[in-house]
């Protein structure tokens, strides 16, 4: 199962734009994708709320996890998107 932890870029974290923005790159990808921080639960990266609860701020460590055909593409899409800030106006 392909995983990939990343520091959250978006001076918000992931908050609003950011998390809108995430979560439709999430939806368009052909596999599952969960997301976490720390030791907590993944939750479904394709769910704004879920992915409000986890709380990450600027810099937070996350951990992006998938499985089956594509998955590592999946999680390095997000991942890059993931360590830009998503809050600046070309983002």
């Amino acid at each position: 199962m392909p995983s990939r932890t990343v520091l959250v870029g978006s001076a918000s974290g992931l908050h609003a734009r950011p998390a809108a923005l995430f979560v439709a790159e999430a939806a368009k990808q052909p596999v599952r994708v969960t997301i976490r921080t720390g030791d907590t639960t993944p939750v479904p990266a394709r769910s704004m709320l879920a992915v409000l609860s986890l709380g990450a701020k600027k810099g937070t460590e996350v951990i992006l996890e998938a499985d089956g055909d594509g998955a590592q593409d999946a999680v390095d899409t997000l991942a890059d998107l993931l360590e830009r800030d998503l809050d600046a106006a070309d983002a």
